[in-house]
């Protein structure tokens, strides 16, 4: 292979490695210093304040998360899967909504529930509230949106799931899904582990270094997960609050309009990046005039539909559990968006 070949192997590597994120923040400010070199300036700003603002919060989210994995308590999703199927339904879709994902990441974890026998109505229930809420998205949702609102989103969380749990219960009844997985779906690997084996929590990390080992290494890489999208979620904004009107905003979104909350599920379905970026998005949105409940649609449609949440559930199950779960996400982000705006007046 000649120097140039072994070159271009080498940048070629190179480039897989850089972060997506960071780099569209690159792309997006480079474009901006050359075009619009005053927005750029204008958004810097803007992404500061919005930073300051929420920076205890973000504090918070951070040491939550890394608390959780050090501790071992990310590993206590065993529990939601034990007793008679209501009580399943029921916990899997609390759990889902108050948990973050374990490490593996979701592909493997649900396919070690569903290889273990564990019931398809419990892991629907897992598996639609779970990409909506967790404790670190709460909090920036706070900072962001406001308690009422994160509080209505986790509500939203848990109802899907009690939604997709018991609807697939009741069709599992009348012979629905009868093989819900793919052929080849293995046990689920280390994820499936935290499902198979009752997990070790250590509540005072401090007294174990390993822990504490953890700890400061699950800190750092959810600064810089959280930070990245953080800092496009306030570009965005900032970009929103600059070029789209207000006045558009509140006549297409608006709460006079009667196509506001399906618009915004059919927007929120191909168009959502990241839970972290969305909120920028949505809080630019209902600062222009979006109706809340319409913005609580959005976030919900587009964290269940998302590519990385769709594709987990496409990669795994067969296509009439994948229709059914798009179909339950649709239902239910429409029905969370208009009791939320029906409860706000």
């Amino acid at each position: 292979m000649s120097t140039f070949e072994l070159a271009l192997r080498d940048l070629g590597g190179r480039a897989r490695k850089i972060d997506p994120a960071w780099a569209a923040l690159v792309v997006i400010y480079a474009a901006l210093a050359l075009w619009r070199p005053v927005q750029a300036a204008d958004s810097v700003l803007f992404v500061g304040d919005a930073i300051a603002s929420t920076g205890l919060l973000f504090a918070l989210a951070v040491v939550t998360a890394a608390y959780a994995k050090a501790s071992g308590a990310d590993g206590l999703i065993a529990n939601a899967f034990q007793g008679n199927e209501t009580r399943m339904i029921v916990v899997a879709a609390l759990f889902g909504a108050l948990s973050p994902f374990c490490s593996c990441g979701v592909i493997p974890l649900i396919a070690a529930l569903l290889a273990m026998g564990v019931p398809l109505p419990a892991v629907m229930a897992f598996w639609l509230s779970s990409p909506i809420m967790d404790p670190s998205m709460f909090l920036l949702t706070v900072g962001v949106l406001g308690t009422e609102f994160a509080v209505a989103k986790t509500i939203a969380a848990f109802g899907l799931g009690l939604l997709g749990g018991f609807s697939t219960w009741l069709l599992m009844r009348g012979g629905a899904f009868a093989s819900p997985l793919r052929p080849g779906i293995g046990d689920g690997g280390c994820a499936g582990n935290k499902v198979r084996r009752a997990p070790v929590v250590v509540w005072p990390i401090w007294q174990d270094q390993a822990r504490v080992a953890t700890f400061g290494k699950e800190t750092r890489s959810v600064v810089l997960f959280l930070g990245k999208w953080l800092l496009i979620a306030f570009t965005l904004e900032s970009l929103m609050v600059a070029y789209v009107p207000a006045e558009t905003v509140a006549a297409t979104l608006g709460s006079s309009t009667s196509w506001a909350l399906p618009l915004s599920v059919a927007i929120g379905i191909p168009a959502y990046l990241n839970g972290y970026a969305a909120l920028g998005l949505v809080g630019g949105l209902v600062d222009a005039g979006m109706a809340p409940g319409a913005g609580l649609a959005f976030l919900v449609a587009g964290g269940v539909t998302s590519i990385p949440a769709a594709i987990a559930v496409f990669a795994l199950a067969r296509w009439p559990v994948f229709t059914w779960y798009i179909a339950v996400a649709v239902v239910g982000s429409l029905a969370s968006g208009l009791a939320y705006q029906l409860w706000l007046g």
